[in-house]
């Protein structure tokens, strides 16, 4: 997938987030507010009913208290055979205005007066049998001239405390419903006003708490998808959203680092490879002038002992002396070369030993004062007497300072040095010379290469400075190389004073 697709994908996730509802946000709905408004309009429709129980129960505590308050004198007027103040009894009940009807009936039913909308006959009902068998009141909804009507029915009693009768009393049915309207109407517009404001502090406070913050993350996400890797989000909002950012930016932190790692593991693979490639070529290189060098050898060394022998007959003149000589000199400087090869290809077996610094250098100076003298350079020295002693292999660093002493030989005009000092770490051979100095288009690690010379065709074989680095690291030591700055070039061999060698090491 390209980087467009997910950038794209994001930004019309943001689009959404603006101008519609987020998926957060409907979570938030779906879980918190919808939950709370199903809950209060539960509780209010628990209270309305409560409301129209109690509304409803004293509605008709209402009628039990005028059929009561009325029944005495209705009973004795009926003792007395008053119809007309049992008349006047019933129509005191409107007074109140909260009856509908009043009617007075016999033990069997039968309607003896009435005023308002009442039964016009309970003979077909149980209600005057269940009077008469427990004695208290009764109520019944029921339909009369088309309205739907409540009715309370009490006893009457005589004077001797029997039932002579009952009375009813009655009121409209819608009346109990009617009481609770208002009320009913009222509780809903709160709950509604309640949900809105409820929703809008919802929406809002997400918005203003979590909100814009989650909508700034999705930007420096988008930026992060569209390739900007080394931008961060900020730590800014809630906890929850600075650890989503605090998060991303480690994410996008080890993601750089992995790039880091990869790129530099494949330099390192790089150079790993140019490194095996070269060791081959060294490798074939070296067994080819290792063969080439042993070849060379043995007939040089017959051309040398034949030379010599013509040399010390007493047969040859002036001029034929000359060229002995010079056969000899060529020889030399082949025997040198196969020397050299021999050194730079044999395996490094190193044999270390205690070695006095001192000892060591002055041994190879003197090794080298015959070269010295021939080319009529001056040697400076500076080899105090206190260093300390180290381990490492003498036949081998006595090649490495010879090698050394000898490029400066060649390189100088009239005068080389030598000086050694050390440290709690490691000792420092320095030689100089006052020659030219190293050529400046080429680095250090081109004139330790094998073979690499910057001296003309003929004078020299390429290898003494490979020879010297290659000594150095069987020392666990290394070879540096700069220019003076009065002029010359110094080269620095240094050698750890502890655990110098490989096979010390080993």
């Amino acid at each position: 997938m390209s980087k467009k697709d997910p950038v794209k994908m994001n930004t019309s996730s943001t689009s959404r987030y603006h101008f519609g509802i987020s998926g957060l946000q409907r979570t938030l709905l779906l879980f918190v507010v919808l939950p709370l408004v199903l809950f209060t309009a539960l509780g209010i429709r628990f209270g309305l009913g409560q409301a129209s129980q109690f509304q409803e129960q004293r509605l008709k505590n209402d009628l039990e208290l005028i059929g009561r308050a009325i029944s005495i004198p209705v009973g004795t007027a009926l003792d007395k055979g008053d119809m007309h103040a049992v008349e006047l009894a019933l129509g005191s009940v409107f007074v109140l205005g909260e009856v509908y009807g009043a009617s007075v009936f016999d033990v069997a039913g039968n309607r003896i007066a009435s005023a308002g909308i009442t039964e016009t006959d309970l003979t077909g009902t149980t209600i005057p049998d269940r009077i008469r068998t427990t004695g208290e009141g009764q109520e019944a909804f029921s339909r009369v001239a088309g309205r739907s009507l409540f009715s309370h029915f009490l006893p009457l009693f005589d004077a001797a405390g029997q039932i002579q009768g009952l009375i009813q009393i009655t009121r409209r049915a819608s009346d109990f419903g009617h009481a609770l309207q208002q009320l009913t109407i009222i509780a809903w517009l709160v709950w509604g006003s309640f949900s809105l404001v409820i929703l809008a502090g919802v929406l809002l406070g997400h918005y203003g708490g979590v909100g814009r913050h989650v909508d700034k993350l999705l930007k420096h996400m988008q930026r992060v998808a569209g390739g900007d890797l080394s931008h961060r989000a900020a730590l800014d909002g809630p906890s929850e959203v600075a650890s989503l950012a605090r998060g991303l930016n480690h994410m996008l932190d080890s993601i750089e680092q992995a790039h880091r790692d990869l790129d530099e593991h494949r330099a390192a693979e790089t150079q790993l490879v140019a490194r095996l490639k070269d060791n081959e070529k060294m490798v074939a290189i070296g067994s080819m002038a290792r063969g080439i060098a042993h070849e060379l050898g043995a007939p040089l060394s017959v051309i040398d002992g034949r030379a010599r022998r013509l040399e010390r007959s007493g047969s040859l003149d002036e001029q034929q002396l000359r060229n002995v000589a010079g056969i000899r000199s060529q020889v030399g400087r082949l025997t040198r070369t196969v020397r050299q090869l021999l050194d730079y290809c044999r395996p490094a077996a190193t044999q270390p030993r205690e070695l006095t610094p001192q000892v060591l250098i002055e041994g190879v100076i003197e090794a080298i004062r015959p070269e010295l003298e021939a080319g009529d350079r001056s040697l400076q020295t500076r080899i105090p007497a206190d260093l300390p002693a180290f381990c490492g292999d003498a036949g081998r660093l006595e090649l490495a300072l010879l090698n050394l002493l000898r490029n400066a030989l060649q390189a100088s005009t009239s005068q080389i040095g030598i000086a050694a000092e050390a440290d709690a770490q490691s000792l420092t051979i320095r030689v100089s010379d006052d020659g030219p100095g190293l050529p400046a288009e080429h680095d250090l690690s081109t004139l330790l290469e094998p073979f690499f010379t910057t001296k003309s065709p003929g004078e020299g074989t390429g290898l003494g400075l490979a020879i010297v680095q290659a000594v150095a690291e069987e020392h666990g030591g290394h070879l540096s190389l700069a220019n003076q700055a009065g002029g010359g070039c110094e080269a620095r061999l240094q050698l750890p004073l502890t655990g110098n060698t490989k096979e010390a090491t080993a």
